[in-house]
C-alpha cells in the first residue's frame, strides 16, 4: 500500500521540477533577463516544440517535418532536446 505522505512529498517534487524547468525555458527565451511574462511565454511558443517520436535503431529520433519547419532546423543544426519515457512497449 501506498504511504500518502510519500505519494504527496512525490507529487511536490515532480510539481518543483517542473516549474525549475520551466523557469530555465523561459531564461533560454529571454535571454536579456528583463521581465515581460506575455513576450517571454510568446517566445517560448515560437522557439520550442513539444511531440512524440518513435526511438529508432542506434537510437536515432526524428523530428517531424511541421516542427522542423516551424522552427527552420535545417539539417546539421544542433538543437537541444528534453527526453522524457511516455510509453514502454516492452514486456520486462
Amino acid at each position: 500500500m501506498f504511504d500518502p505522505e510519500q505519494v504527496t512529498d512525490a507529487s511536490e517534487e515532480v510539481v518543483d521540477r517542473q516549474r525549475k524547468l520551466f523557469e530555465q525555458w523561459m531564461s533560454m527565451a529571454n535571454p536579456t533577463g528583463t521581465s515581460d511574462s506575455l513576450t517571454d511565454l510568446g517566445a517560448l511558443c515560437t522557439t520550442t516544440a513539444t511531440f512524440k517520436s518513435r526511438v529508432q535503431s542506434g537510437g536515432r529520433l526524428s523530428i517531424p517535418d511541421a516542427e522542423r519547419e516551424a522552427l527552420d532546423i535545417e539539417e546539421g543544426d544542433i538543437v537541444q532536446t528534453i527526453v522524457v519515457p511516455v510509453n514502454r512497449n516492452r514486456d520486462d
